[in-house]
């Protein structure tokens, strides 16, 4: 009898300590999502007052009180700003420099990765050593060396000057040649007894099998563009080539008394910011996978 009644007091036990370990694993869930809660309203108030000043006229704008949800939506001021601001002439300059930058850089990443991670040639560990210390200096110093560069070349307000500069980045380089290492040796040594050339190997097998990363390079690359303030201001700030962020500094949004309209200015701020969100939003998972997929082998 004292057997048994040991042994149903160990099993309450037992229940009891893990119904104790179940609620501290509920409790530090809890506390997580709360956390990440708060983060998550932290970073999105930000757009979301945006949005909300966007949407308001004058009067309500400059109320004392704010209120956090319009009296009157103003899906005028969008217009205004698109007009005023001259965003289509922005948009324009913007995606022919973006999407100029980003084919150009995504032939020379290719061939570039390509080389340093099936090629055999001397000095290449050398050479991807050199190409990886330039990456621990801040691009801030090159500024000037580049500025008396494409001025010596003629080049001030064009479109070269915006695209050419930068058409190289060592870490795309890097991050395409570790995901080009995953790749199995016996592929391309197959397809080098099929007769195949290095050419037709990098385009038939090595560019499907990457596109995940290849997808990443293209958004990054595109995002980097769009959001370039100091260099373009520097060069090309001239309105036949000024980009979206260069014109949305300075964009003169004043009502007829010379002070700031500000709701119009916030809906330009917003109409800029929306593609690069909605980029984002709907292809965060290639960027995530396209990185992830990189830096395992070296």
């Amino acid at each position: 009898m004292s057997d048994n009644t040991n042994h149903v007091m160990t099993a309450k036990d037992m229940s009891g300590v893990k119904r104790g370990q179940r609620a501290s694993v509920i409790i530090s869930k809890i506390l997580v999502y709360i956390f990440l809660i708060i983060i998550a309203l932290a970073v999105i108030f930000p757009f979301y007052w945006m949005i909300n000043s966007s949407l308001k006229d004058r009067e309500e704008y400059e109320l004392s009180v704010p209120t956090f949800i319009p009296r009157k939506f103003m899906f005028s001021n969008y217009a205004e700003a698109f007009r005023a601001g001259n965003l289509g002439r922005l948009f324009i300059n913007t995606m022919i420099v973006g999407v100029s930058s980003t084919l150009l850089s995504l032939v020379i990443t290719v061939i570039t990765a390509f080389a340093l991670a099936r090629l055999e040639f001397k000095g290449k560990n050398i050479l991807f050593a050199g190409m990886l210390a330039t990456m621990m200096i801040p691009g801030e110093l090159f500024t000037i060396t580049n500025y008396i560069t494409v001025n010596e070349l003629d080049w001030m307000h064009t479109y070269r000057v915006l695209i050419i500069p930068f058409l190289v980045s060592v870490f795309y380089i890097y991050l395409l040649r570790q995901n080009f290492l995953q790749i199995p040796d016996e592929l391309y040594l197959a397809a080098k007894v099929d007769g195949t050339s290095d050419l037709k190997y990098l385009w038939k097998v090595m560019v499907p099998l990457s596109l995940p990363t290849l997808i990443s390079i293209t958004i990054l690359k595109m995002m980097g563009a769009w959001n370039s303030y100091i260099w373009p201001r520097l060069v090309a700030n001239d309105d036949a080539h000024k980009l979206i962020t260069n014109g949305l500094r300075s964009m003169n949004l004043v009502y007829d008394d010379g002070t700031t309209n500000f709701p119009v200015q916030m809906a330009a701020v917003a109409l800029v910011s929306i593609p690069l969100f909605l980029v984002f939003v709907f292809l965060r998972k290639y960027i995530m996978k396209g990185v992830s997929r990189s830096g395992i082998k070296g």
